[in-house]
Parts: structure tokens; C-alpha cells; sequence
């Protein structure tokens, strides 16, 4: 929803959608979705959208514990909670795996945005399996956006893959719980 900007706020708490981005610990495009799906309220000035700090804020804190995902992103988050199982019993042989798939990442992309997750997940891992788990599982902001730059690759084998997406598809059509 956006709103006439005379009416909704004021210029000392306006902030532009990568401010928005830093403080949710997002890309600027996932703002920008999240304004598209009239989850955060915006206002257009001639090239920009603006949005309160305040709101923005309240809405980190909300979507700490319950964003909307994306239906890609709750299948990501599916598939990462079966990463989460191997992590929890084969936690040396899981953060192996992650850190020799990094470091090939770092490799194809040392530079951009990518890097950038590329550096939370090295510290991520570095915290040890918990904090792992919890990026793995978590609806936070900032766990979406390090999934869609995951280093978990070749963790789940190719039929746990199938049988996980399998899940996924009957649960988003109705399926049993």
C-alpha cells in the first residue's frame, strides 16, 4: 500500500528501501517485495520508495519470528531443515562439507553481494552447529537471505532431495501435516 507522502510521515523518518534493507538484515529486492506484498507500508517520492524507520524497525522485530515467506522460500526452508537433520548427526561432517563448498563459492563469485552472505555463513560457522541449526531453520529476515546463498549443497543426498521436495509439494497442496 502506498500512501501520499504529506500524509504518512515526516521527512526526519523517512528512509530509502536499502536502509530498509540494512536494518532487516535483507537484500534491497526482498524490501521491495515485502512493499509489493503490502507488508510494509511505503510512499513514492518521484524515483523512490520511503519508508518509516519506526515501522520498519516494529516489522524486524515482528519478522523475527513469523515473515510471510515466499512459496521458493518455504521450500528452501524445507530443504534446509533436512540439511539441519544431517547437521544434528553428523555435525563435523555437515560444517565440513559447508566450509569446502564456501570456499568454492568464494572462488566463482569473490566479489558482490554473494560475498557478503559468503562472510555470515564463514562466521556462522565458525559459531558451531547450534548457530547453524538456527540460521537453517529460522524465519528471520536474515536466515532467508543467507539460504538463497546456502554452502550446504551435496549434504542431502539426491533421493533425500526428492523425497524432501516430494513432502513439500503434497504439504502446499494440502496434504496431511
Amino acid at each position: 500500500m502506498f500512501l501520499r507522502y504529506d500524509r504518512f510521515m515526516s521527512h526526519s523518518d523517512l528512509i530509502r528501501t536499502g536502509d530498509a534493507a540494512v536494518i532487516l538484515g535483507s537484500s534491497r529486492q526482498h524490501v521491495v517485495d515485502l512493499c509489493d506484498q503490502g507488508l510494509l507500508r511505503f510512499e513514492r517520492s518521484p524515483t523512490q520508495r520511503r519508508l518509516r524507520r519506526s515501522e520498519v524497525e516494529a516489522f524486524a522485530r515482528r519478522a523475527g519470528s513469523d515473515p510471510r515467506l515466499t512459496r521458493d522460500q518455504r521450500q528452501s526452508l524445507w530443504l534446509h531443515g533436512a540439511v539441519a537433520g544431517h547437521l544434528a548427526t553428523d555435525p563435523s561432517g555437515t560444517l565440513a562439507r559447508a566450509r569446502t563448498n564456501l570456499g568454492r563459492l568464494r572462488q566463482v563469485h569473490p566479489s558482490g553481494m554473494s560475498a557478503r552472505w559468503f562472510d555470515e555463513w564463514q562466521a556462522l560457522l565458525g559459531d558451531g552447529p547450534e548457530a547453524v541449526m538456527q540460521t537453517l531453520t529460522s524465519h528471520a529476515p536474515l536466515a532467508i537471505e543467507l539460504r538463497q546463498n546456502s554452502p550446504f549443497a551435496g549434504v542431502l543426498t539426491e533421493a533425500e532431495r526428492r523425497a524432501v521436495l516430494a513432502a513439500f509439494r503434497d504439504r502446499e497442496q494440502g496434504g496431511p501435516v
